[in-house]
C-alpha cells in the first residue's frame, strides 16, 4: 500500500520548477542531437512549422501526462527577463527587463511595433521566490 500511495502522490506532485529544467534539458538534447545529424528517439523527433524547429512532449520526465491546471499554475509564476543591447550617448549599454509571462509577448510585440528599440540578447527564465 505505501508503494501505490507514494506513486499518487508523484502522479498529483504537480509540474514544477526541477521538472521544468529537466524537460527544458531533455528538448535541448534532442536539438543538440538533430542538429549533429544523430539518430533520436522515433518519438521525439525534430519537427518544423512556420519555419520554426520544434519538439512535442506528451509527458513528463516521471511519464506521466502533463495536467493543464498544473501548467497553467506554473505559468502564472513565470517571470522572464529580457536582456536588450542599445546604445545611449555612444556608449553599449544592457538593460534588464522583469517580464510577467502572461505580458511576454505584448514586450515582444513592442519590438516589433518599433515601441520599443534595441537588440534582445537574452532571454531567462525564472519564478519568484516570494510571490506574497
Amino acid at each position: 500500500m505505501k508503494f501505490c500511495k507514494k506513486i499518487d502522490e508523484i502522479k498529483n506532485s504537480g509540474f514544477n520548477n526541477n521538472m521544468s529544467e529537466e524537460i527544458s534539458e531533455k528538448v535541448i538534447n534532442i536539438f543538440n542531437k538533430h542538429i549533429k545529424n544523430k539518430q533520436t528517439n522515433p518519438d521525439e523527433k525534430v519537427k518544423s512549422f512556420l519555419g520554426f524547429s520544434y519538439v512535442r512532449l506528451d509527458e513528463d520526465v516521471n511519464g506521466y501526462p502533463f495536467k493543464k491546471s498544473n501548467l497553467e499554475d506554473y505559468a502564472k509564476d513565470c517571470h522572464y527577463i529580457v536582456k536588450v543591447m542599445r546604445e545611449k550617448d555612444k556608449r553599449v549599454c544592457l538593460y534588464s527587463y522583469n517580464v510577467p509571462n502572461d505580458k511576454l509577448l505584448d514586450f515582444l510585440l513592442m519590438f516589433r511595433n518599433n515601441k520599443l528599440n534595441g537588440t534582445i540578447i537574452e532571454i531567462d527564465k525564472f519564478l519568484p521566490k516570494d510571490l506574497a
